[in-house]
């Protein structure tokens, strides 16, 4: 269910590889400074060319997998820089494209609007010396004028002091251990994590075993997908709240999302098992919160329901939840993010109301994940802001660009994790840019496994000498690592 969600990332970011306009950079410090490159003067690949109105010039001709642009930067002092690129949209619709340097995906440029105006890639390290910097095509249908380097701000002082206070109220005493230990933890950790549908001895638990000499995943990432009653109706049997039992009991902590099957309505016939995603289901969000839709309100109402019955089994057994509901909204891709941010923040709104104050679920941890500032719902039924990054094979980079945009989310402090990843990161990486992940959680399948019928880790994203980097550093949290969470202490 994850490759075609995946593959719409890769598209995203997969370069277009494109060098060669000489930028000297100032020394980090020199607040004022701000130079810039041409695209024009760059280097072109695909169907990129250089245009003009006979005042000024830009390159553009993006449209597809290798069309792109690079330039060649040459830094006087190492330091971090932030990326400034000038572009506006070939049709004044939103568009995103990935941006690499020296051949490494370091995020996407967006731009909304037919005339130029800054995308900003925050908090790039770069070390002394020339260096490319490229502009790929993801969605393409862009115009590039230039791209300019100015020197990082600081992080902020209070950047990792997180008030360790839950939003929902009298949290569960083992909700309240977990989430104060995380808030001590961050900025100085970066607990591990692996999705695995198996459970605790599944095979991307193993792989992740076999790989790293004897080590498990802190954070079991599972899905309460199969508990959703349209597929019920159809055989479904979750087992993602026994394999949670099973690892909290053994010193794990477990973290869901929910890839909610739309109601049986609403789904396409021969792809039901797909009814999270927008394209296989006629459910629409709008018109369900608009009242247009009882019925499908109703059924709405049901599933969270359904799904509140099984974190119940959690709650009474003592177990704390890493909840991540209503994911990725801002992508469109899944039914409750296509009707656009206000029906998905009504629903947020709904689900956080029905599990908190109907259920009594109060060992539940709330993450939000819808990736766009215009999606948050508040800090007030937000404890933890994810973001999920796929970016490409083998990239060990920080993300810190898109660590920074998080905290633009909100005003005050939240923790900020990798909610979901393709590539682990190198610990080295992310300890020197300073942006440091609270977590990541590695998705399954191929992003981990060689074979889906055997155990054997795959190099494809991470190879084993970085899983071993990862779980043998010191600042990294294994399963072995978490202490004592339950009862009262």
């Amino acid at each position: 269910m994850k490759g075609r969600l995946v593959s719409r990332y890769l598209r995203r970011l997969l370069p277009g590889l494109l060098c060669a306009a000489l930028l000297p950079v100032c020394a980090v410090g020199e607040e004022e400074a701000v130079l810039r490159v041409e695209a024009e003067s760059g280097i072109f690949t695909g169907a990129v060319f250089a245009a003009s109105d006979g005042e000024s010039g830009w390159a553009e001709g993006f449209r597809g997998e290798g069309d792109g642009v690079e330039m060649t930067v040459a830094v006087e002092a190492e330091g971090f820089y932030d990326i400034r690129l000038i572009l506006a949209s070939a049709d004044g619709g939103h568009k995103e494209n990935p941006v690499l340097l020296d051949g490494v995906s370091i995020g996407q440029a967006a731009c909304d609007g037919k005339g130029f105006r800054p995308s900003v890639l925050r908090r790039v390290f770069f070390s002394a010396g020339e260096h490319r910097l490229s502009l790929g095509t993801g969605w393409g249908w862009i115009r590039a004028d230039a791209a300019e380097l100015v020197p990082s701000d600081p992080l902020p002082e209070d950047l990792y002091r997180i008030d360790p206070v839950l939003s929902v109220p009298d949290p569960s005493p083992e909700a309240r251990n977990l989430f104060r230990w995380l808030c001590e933890c961050y900025g100085k950790k970066i607990i591990t994590g692996q999705f695995c549908d198996g459970g605790m001895y599944g095979l991307e638990n193993q792989a992740v075993w076999r790989a790293t000499g004897g080590s498990y995943p802190a954070i079991l990432g599972l899905d309460m997908i199969d508990y959703t009653p349209s597929r019920v109706e159809r055989g479904g049997a979750g087992k993602a709240v026994d394999h949670a039992l099973e690892y909290w009991d053994k010193g794990g902590i477990v973290d869901f999302c929910w890839h909610w099957n739309a109601p049986s309505p609403y789904l396409q016939a021969d792809r039901w098992y797909s009814g999270f995603y927008t394209e296989y289901t006629t459910f629409n969000l709008k018109k369900v919160m608009d009242g247009e839709d009882e019925a499908g309100y109703a059924l709405l109402i049901r599933d969270i329901d359904a799904v509140a019955e099984q974190l119940a089994i959690l709650r009474d057994a003592g177990v704390p939840v890493l909840w991540r509901p209503l994911h990725e909204a801002s992508g469109g891709w899944f039914w409750w993010g296509a009707s656009g941010p206000e029906p998905y923040l009504r629903l947020w709104n709904l689900l956080y109301d029905r599990l908190t104050n109907v259920h009594g679920l109060n060992n539940l941890i709330w993450i939000w994940n819808g990736q766009d500032k215009a999606w948050y719902p508040g800090d007030a039924t937000v404890d933890i802001i994810g973001e999920d990054i796929y970016p490409g094979e083998r990239v060990y980079s920080s993300q810190s660009p898109v660590f920074m945009d998080c905290l633009d989310y909100t005003e005050g402090r939240k923790m900020i994790i990798l909610s979901e990843n393709g590539c682990v990161p190198d610990p080295d990486l992310v300890f020197r840019d300073g942006t440091v992940w609270g977590s990541y959680c590695t998705w399954g399948g191929d992003f981990v496994l060689k074979s889906a019928k055997f155990n054997r880790p795959s190099e494809r994203y991470t190879e084993v000498a970085m899983l071993r980097k990862m779980y043998g550093d010191e600042r990294a949290v294994t399963r072995a690592d978490i202490p004592d969470l339950k009862g009262t202490n």
